[in-house]
């Protein structure tokens, strides 16, 4: 009689042998990572609301916050945003995300912990403890500031700073002039949507990427 081997056993050669064997990520292709991010943008879009004169008459503002109430389309979000990091420059992926007050912080921790870097929030001035580097930048009615915290990136960092919208670009102006201050490499702004006609790019001295565009004028 032919003595067969213990299910368990056999069972058992055949898993893999450590958790991480099992969550590694399959490759992807550019093409598929092209169009997966081009489907997503579709979605995300779609999904944008305006509410018309606000916060003031004549300016349509632009609602992202249905992205963020809607696991899927939250799950979308941060993919895409991923997928764009890892096609600004051949899939090299940044030390420390920075993300502006108060928009920048609920998606730059999320796409940090996905492209394994560190997350670094630049604030409003004194909202943060501690030694703090500063930087101003023009508001429709005066001035404002940003802080960040001394520690927050080492020299040679390379860092990418991300917020929602970019309308006129002073705070993300003031947030990259932050990132210098602390000696780290700026590699890029990354945002949700961005207002054309503002031409706030224009302010920026690093490459601006956007997941999605608004051409209309009087919006925010």
């Amino acid at each position: 009689m032919t003595t067969q081997p213990p299910l368990a056993a056999a069972t058992t050669a055949s898993l893999p042998t450590d958790n991480a064997a099992r969550l590694e990520p399959q490759p992807t292709t550019s093409a598929t990572s092209a169009s997966e991010l081009a489907s997503a943008k579709i979605s995300l879009r779609a999904a944008l609301r305006q509410f018309p004169d606000f916060p003031i008459p004549g300016i349509d503002f632009i609602d992202i916050l249905p992205l963020f109430a809607d696991h899927s389309l939250h799950t979308s979000l941060i993919r895409a945003l991923e997928l764009q990091v890892l096609a600004l420059n051949n899939g090299s992926k940044p030390d420390v995300i920075v993300g502006l007050d108060a928009r920048g912080f609920l998606f730059g921790p999320s796409l940090a912990l996905r492209l394994g870097a560190g997350f670094a929030p630049v604030r409003k001035r004194g909202k943060l403890p501690g030694p703090t580097e500063e930087a101003s930048f023009d508001k429709e009615y005066g001035q404002d500031g940003f802080q960040i915290q001394n520690d927050a990136i080492k020299k040679g960092q390379s860092v990418l700073v991300v917020d929602d919208i970019i309308a006129t670009g002073g705070s993300a102006a003031a947030a990259g002039k932050l990132v210098s201050q602390l000696g780290g490499n700026l590699v890029g702004y990354l945002f949700i949507l961005e207002i054309d006609f503002l031409k706030g790019r224009e302010k920026l001295n690093a490459p601006v990427y956007t997941l999605l565009k608004d051409t209309s004028e009087g919006t925010a």
